[in-house]
């Protein structure tokens, strides 16, 4: 039943977001946004699998079923194709497409 013991520490992290954490940020939002376009179109194609099995033989909804894993199938394929495109550029033009940079020395600590 002793305290325990706390130590005090006057250093809060690297302090608040600047101009230069933009960058960051941004790249943080695209990594996200095209894993979550990745996923959405794999929860698109399970929808579409659903809808045909349970479509009964209609024509209307197997078509429909159809349709859906059809444009989830182009969505990612567009997806993939896009992000070669982003590495083929960043390899050949040694630009850096998928990370943004704003110019900004970071600040150092």
């Amino acid at each position: 039943m002793l305290p325990a013991v706390v130590l005090a520490n006057d250093d809060f992290g690297p302090g608040p977001a600047t101009f230069a954490d933009l960058g960051q940020m941004i790249s943080n939002i695209l990594n996200i946004a095209f894993r979550m376009a990745g996923i959405a179109a794999f929860i698109m194609i399970i929808v579409g699998g659903f809808q045909y099995l349970t479509a009964g033989g209609d024509p209307k909804k197997t078509q429909a079923a159809g349709q859906t894993i059809t444009y989830a199938i182009f969505g990612l394929i567009a997806l993939i194709v896009v992000w070669f495109v982003f590495r083929f550029l960043e390899e050949f033009t040694g630009v850096s497409l998928t990370t943004v940079e704003l110019g900004v020395p970071l600040k150092e600590n």
